[in-house]
């Protein structure tokens, strides 16, 4: 082969190969040896053997010549169809085997995590990235001081980039952990609240990302990336963070007026979000009718004469104030 034609892919035609191409229409032939610099023109079927003269080589028409070529192609894409449609059913049965079984394996939305430290490395990279907010929930059965620790250098970032913190833990135990007195004297906006009853461990962060346990044991998570999981998953820890009572900043301001309850607040935070009272009934759990008495009492407290009037009294007094989730 010439030194001056370049290897390349089967059907395709190069620079040496349509110059002896052209030649050969223009000549009505070239000699046989020529083909030995292109031997593309032959594989194409551009040239053709001289009946009359074994040592010549006769162009083909190029309106004969493009149609065949054409075809052939048509052919092959035909084929490759054909093969990835093979393909597509032999691994059909096959997608479902082994679901959640993969380190890292994706489904949609979600990460499956094996491991401590692949989960920490995960958490601790998604708090890396955090800046305007983290919402966490620490279950009871869990080492409240190992978790204290763990946590520290997380919050340590998020507060120096103007984050804020709302950590809900169990109540049993947490004053008497000793990491609990750097969280007490944390610049910047950290606040932690304490319920008796915790659903399993949950971290969010700027609401992209969060992580929740795969089953019983520790060492299996799920990182969701879906937003519509995530909404659900921040609305969950809203309602429950109503419910729970503050630790730190070490006293709440008290709202201008006595006798609201927690349960009454809670209702205020979902009528300033324009809930009917159906709606917030099923949010809070309790029947429609308990619900209209606490935002009867609500209006009585605040004066209010309207319900429109309520949801603006309710945002002027300030008493959702910094619990305001």
């Amino acid at each position: 082969m010439a030194r001056d034609h370049s290897p390349h892919g089967a059907g395709e035609l190069c620079g040496v190969g349509r110059t002896t191409y052209v030649r050969a229409l223009q000549d009505g032939g070239v000699p046989a040896a020529d083909a030995d610099r292109a031997p593309c023109v032959v594989d194409l079927g551009l040239l053709r053997p001289d009946p009359r003269d074994a040592s010549r080589l006769l162009p083909v028409a190029p309106s004969v010549a493009l149609p065949r070529l054409l075809h052939a192609l048509d052919a092959d894409v035909t084929d490759e169809r054909a093969r990835q449609r093979r393909l597509a059913e032999v691994f059909a049965p096959l997608m479902t085997l082994g679901e959640g079984q993969f380190t890292g394996a994706r489904s949609p939305g979600a990460t499956v995590l094996k491991g401590l430290s692949r989960i920490n490395a995960a958490i601790d990279h998604a708090a890396a990235g955090a800046s305007r907010e983290a919402l966490a929930i620490q279950p009871a059965g869990r080492r409240v001081q190992e978790t204290l620790e763990q946590a520290l250098p997380r919050a340590d970032g998020i507060l120096s980039r103007g984050g804020r913190m709302r950590s809900l833990y169990p109540h049993t135990g947490l004053h008497a952990c000793p990491v609990y007195a750097h969280f007490q004297r944390l610049d910047g906006d950290v606040e932690a609240r304490t319920l008796t009853e915790l659903p399993g461990r949950l971290l969010v962060f700027d609401r992209s990302v969060a992580f929740i346990p795969a089953g019983e044991s520790r060492d299996v998570a799920l990182r969701i990336h879906q937003p519509a999981v995530i909404s659900y998953l921040v609305t969950t820890f809203k309602l429950l963070w109503q419910l729970a009572t503050p630790m730190w900043p070490d006293a709440a301001p008290e709202p201008p007026r006595q006798g609201i309850t927690p349960r009454q607040l809670a209702i205020a935070e979902l009528l300033t979000e324009g809930l009917t009272d159906t709606e917030i009934a099923a949010r809070l759990g309790m029947n429609v009718r308990t619900a209209r008495v606490h935002i009867a009492k609500l209006s009585a407290v605040l004066h209010s004469q309207s319900r429109a009037q309520l949801g603006y009294l309710i945002g002027q007094s300030g008493i959702l104030g910094e619990g305001r989730a």
